[in-house]
């Protein structure tokens, strides 16, 4: 799976970590309903970078279709509730 980081560029996933991806997304998710922006704060940089760390980078001039996009790491509550449809980031 190709995951764009807004700001950052795009990695490709392999879809056997998206139980460790997912939860991750479960927490933000929870965290935000909660209205907790410590805790949101830690678990999106959390995502982002295990994102970072699972993936491979794609070259900056290659323009794959994203499958997945994530908001940055400078994102607020507000903005990722905006992203954020009843399924979370990371599609189950």
């Amino acid at each position: 799976m190709i995951v764009r980081i807004m700001g950052e560029g795009q990695v490709r996933v392999a879809d056997s970590h998206f139980i460790e991806l997912n939860k991750l997304d479960d927490e933000l998710l929870a965290e935000m309903e909660r209205g907790d922006q410590d805790g949101f704060r830690r678990t999106l940089g959390a995502l982002l970078d295990a994102v970072r760390r699972l993936g491979d980078p794609l070259p900056d001039d290659s323009l794959e279709p994203s499958e997945l996009i994530l908001p940055g790491p400078d994102a607020t509550l507000d903005e990722v509730r905006e992203m954020l449809s009843d399924d979370g980031l990371i599609p189950g």
